[in-house]
């Protein structure tokens, strides 16, 4: 890519929002002959180097989904060490990200996590709100049809109460009650691990998201993937149900 291009790509081409799922740990450890907490460790390492690549792209917006509703059925030990790497994670990672500007949101169901993890992410939540360079999603105890199932009693109970008409209920009201209310949809998404799937994961707001799917491990994604995976956006024509550039009507 030429410098014009990179330029191009840099200022007008960027989505606004990325979201991952960070798949292919326990297969990277057991590749090495490693316990699956080691796969979770180098993963938390790549995770790290996305969301500073993230930084110095300009991207708006990153979510990692990091422990989706349906993991919490993973063998004990294994959660437990999940815990254990949250806590370490959120108490390294937390005073750099505010260095850095970046603000920091957790998306999902808390009520199963242990109390003070769930202190730490209020904690954390607290300490970047006023920060502006970029929004950090970190998805957790989230699934999709969960984000959706409760919007829904949301608007029910308003409904119920006479807060709200049900004939002003909308595309719009009902987005503003899921996780992602205040951010945009993602317009790319990306999965990593050789899974051509999107599990669960935003099921409302991928409607018209690229999807982006690699066989790289994710403790093997690196910086290059990344904007590998950002070129790729830059190349492709979204047109939402619309007409495309070369005047064919599309129903995608």
């Amino acid at each position: 890519m030429s410098d014009g291009e990179q330029d191009k790509l840099t200022t007008s081409l960027l989505p606004r929002h990325v979201a991952i799922i960070m798949d292919g740990n326990g297969r990277w450890a057991r590749e090495r002959g490693k316990p699956r907490h080691a796969g979770h460790q180098a993963g938390a390492r790549a995770a790290q180097v996305v969301v500073e690549a993230a930084g110095r792209e300009g991207i708006e917006v990153l979510t990692l989904f990091a422990f989706s509703s349906e993991n919490w059925s993973r063998p004990k030990g294994e959660v437990s060490r999940l815990m254990d790497l949250f806590r370490r994670a959120i108490k390294q990672s937390v005073p750099r990200l505010h260095e850095n500007g970046v603000r920091l949101r957790f998306l999902g169901d808390r009520s199963r996590f242990p109390g003070d993890l769930q202190q730490r992410m209020l904690d954390a939540e607290a300490l970047t709100r006023e920060n502006h360079r970029l929004n950090l999603n970190i998805a957790a105890g989230y699934g999709g049809r969960w984000d959706i199932l409760q919007a829904t009693r949301r608007i029910a109970t308003a409904v119920a109460s006479g807060e709200l008409d049900i004939d002003s209920v909308d595309e719009a009201r009902f987005s503003a009650c899921l996780s992602l209310a205040e951010l945009p949809e993602p317009d790319l998404f990306i999965r990593t691990g050789g899974e051509r799937r999107i599990s669960n994961f935003f099921l409302w707001d991928l409607a018209y998201t690229e999807l982006h799917f690699t066989d790289r491990l994710w403790p093997d994604f690196g910086e290059d993937c990344f904007r590998q995976a950002l070129s790729d956006f830059a190349e492709r024509e979204r047109r939402f149900g619309g007409v495309g550039k070369d005047g064919e009507t599309r129903n995608a």
